[in-house]
Order: C-alpha cells, then structure tokens, then sequence
C-alpha cells in the first residue's frame, strides 16, 4: 500500500499540476463505503468541490489533502490500492505499459476533477478495492491536522521532524511492550511508516523486528531514530522512485519470497529472511539485525537461520477496523480493473486501518518488468 514516501509523492504532483487552478467539473461515482465510510457521500463531495479554487495541499504519513479556497476540504487516504491519476502525468510511483492503464477516463475512478484553463487539467481518484477513504472536513485550512482522523495519528517524520527527536522516540518505545516492528506500523504512534519502510529502518538500525520496544538500548533506539530519518527523507526526497534508491538498501532485494528461482540476499551475498511479526510479512537480514533482549515468540514463515518453521500454530486474524491482509510475495502490481453531514469531527470508525496495519504485498516503486 502508498506509505509515507509513494503519499509524498502524490502531493508533489498535485502541488505541481492543480494548485493554483479553479475546478470547473467534478465528477463523482456513488460509493458508500470510500465515501460514506468517512461520513459524507459522493454528491456532497461534488458539490463542495465544484467551482472552487485549489489552493495548497499537504500530508501526515498516509493521509493528505486538498484545500480549497473555503471549506470544507478534501482529506484522502489511498487505502492498499487508491492512487490519484492526473492526465499524461507520471504520477504513479511504478511504471506500466498496459494499454488499459494509459485509458482514459481510468477503471475504478470515485471522482475525476477539471480545471478551467486552456488545456485543461484532468485528474482522478481511483480504487479499485475500496479501501480507499474520501471524506470533507469544515474548517480553516491550517487546521485540518486538528480534526478527524489526523487528530487521532501520531507525528509524521518528515512534517514533523522537530517533534520526532531520539528523546520523544525512547519515550514512546520504552512507555510500550510491543515488538518494535509492530509499534512502528501502528499510526497512533508515527504517521506513515509501512511494512517496506519499517523493514528498512529497522534494517539500518541493526535491530531485530520481534525485539520488544521497552528492552531496546539506548544506542539501539539512537539507530532507529537516525535510520528513521534517513529513510523517509530520503525516500521522500526521491518521490518515492526506487530505481533512484541507493543500491544498498534492503527494498532493492527483498522482493525474491516466492519466486521461482529468485534468490532473497543483498549483494554482498547475506541471506534476507521472512518473519511473521505483528501479523506482517518482515524481510529481515538475521546477520545484521541480531536478537537483543526480549524478542517475541510469534509463529515465523522463515526461523533465523532462514528455515521453514515447523510450527502448527495459526496466524493471528487482523484484528477488526484494519485494511485486509495482502501476501508479501511480490506480484506484478495490481491495477485498476474496469448520516449525510459535512463533518469537524468524523467519528473515527475506520481509522483503525490507519492505526493497525495489516500485511501487505508491497509493490515495487517503479519499473515492473
């Protein structure tokens, strides 16, 4: 699923080709579960959209944002598979060269936008899974992190870097006894990290995904810290495109699980391992990333020496209010497939999908071959 960097870079581009620009159509499919799940519906959206002047927009980890010239404004969450298409932009962080995915208008589109210049600017928001949240919040611009559901995540590591320092990080990790994977997927806590980045930053950080958050060292959570923000500025930095990141990271040779005749290891020739941890997928390089402390007992796909485990023991079901579980094999890409109320403070019924990530296949950023 889109994590704080591939969200980052959707937000560059509609700074780029929307901003600044007056809508003069919008277009809406009824859908009851990416808009009504949210609290509103998709004439409301239609009608507060249409007319008006996009005038900024902006990010917490994986939810961003559209504001306009008057509330209400656009909040969005892109769910596993939602992504915001502008016409003969490249705004997709992998590429294709399916004739169905350069179609226009796109399969699976919940609101499509023109502006009125000449040429005119086209975008859509597409999901095909609808997992994907698409809600108003009514309120000043600059507070819209003060509201629904922004209110209820934690800090985003980028926006936010004055407030994610090593001292708030070992006070979090040390205030929980959870694996530290597990607690940096959890979005109450910090907004945007995902299963690929989670793994890289732990990776960097020499620390084992199962180890628990209140037993890691104060070097340890020094590592993390300074991994963390290496690896989602610099993601950030490069709009999420992977064929620009560095060559040593672990996302350029994790995705091996399950292929036929692919090999997991790095270039250097050390093993990457699959562990079950938190009820994700984690790619884990054990000669790196040793055991320290209390670790979890959680049932793993591969043990440490990279062995199937023998364990009997099911895998926990994701708990409720989370996005469904989806297989870290790495697959081509999946592609598109062909209370009425403008709210302050949505309840939050589905924010859980934020807070509780579940497993997920991840795609790689870019070229699929």
């Amino acid at each position: 699923m889109p994590e704080l960097a591939e969200v980052s870079r959707i937000v560059h581009f509609i700074r780029q080709h929307l901003v600044g620009k007056t809508l003069s159509k919008v277009s809406t499919q009824h859908d009851d579960i990416v808009y009504g799940k949210a609290g509103t519906s998709a004439s409301e959206f239609e009608k507060a959209m249409q007319g008006k002047k996009i005038v900024g927009s902006g990010q917490q980890g994986k939810y961003f944002w559209i504001t306009m010239s008057s509330p209400p404004h656009a909040v969005m969450h892109f769910g596993m598979s939602g992504w915001l298409k502008i016409r003969d932009a490249d705004t997709y962080y992998y590429r294709s060269d399916k004739p169905e995915d350069k179609a226009w208008p796109p399969k699976y589109w919940k609101f499509m936008l023109e502006t009125d210049e000449d040429p005119k600017t086209e975008a859509a928001f597409v999901d095909a899974r609808r997992l994907a949240r698409v809600r108003l919040v009514d309120c000043p611009a600059d507070e819209i992190r003060k509201f629904t559901p922004l209110k209820e995540n934690g800090p985003d590591p980028v926006a936010d870097k004055d407030i994610v320092t090593e001292k708030w990080l070992g006070d979090k990790l040390r205030s929980k006894k959870v694996p530290i994977k597990a607690l940096l997927l959890d979005q109450a806590n910090i907004s945007g990290i995902g299963n690929w980045m989670g793994d890289e930053i732990l990776y960097h950080a020499k620390v084992h995904p199962e180890q628990y958050s209140n037993t890691l060292s104060d070097e340890q959570i020094q590592r993390i810290h300074t991994s963390m923000h290496y690896v989602c500025s610099t993601s950030v930095d490069l709009l999420a495109d992977s064929e620009k990141f560095p060559e040593h990271w672990l996302f350029k040779h994790r995705w091996g699980k399950g292929k036929k005749n692919a090999s997991a290891v790095l270039p250097n020739g050390e093993k990457i391992i699959f562990l079950t941890v938190g009820g994700r997928t984690s790619a884990v390089v054990p000669s790196v990333q040793k055991k320290s402390g209390v670790v979890t007992k959680e049932d793993n796909d591969e043990g440490a020496d990279g062995t199937q485990s023998n364990s009997k023991r099911k895998r926990a079901a994701p708990k409720e209010k989370t996005e469904p579980e989806e297989d870290e094999e790495e697959a081509k890409p999946k592609r598109p497939a062909s209370k009425k109320q403008t709210t302050k403070a949505v309840k939050p019924e589905e924010e859980g999908e934020e807070s509780k990530e579940p497993a997920g296949r991840r795609r790689s950023t870019r070229t699929r071959k």
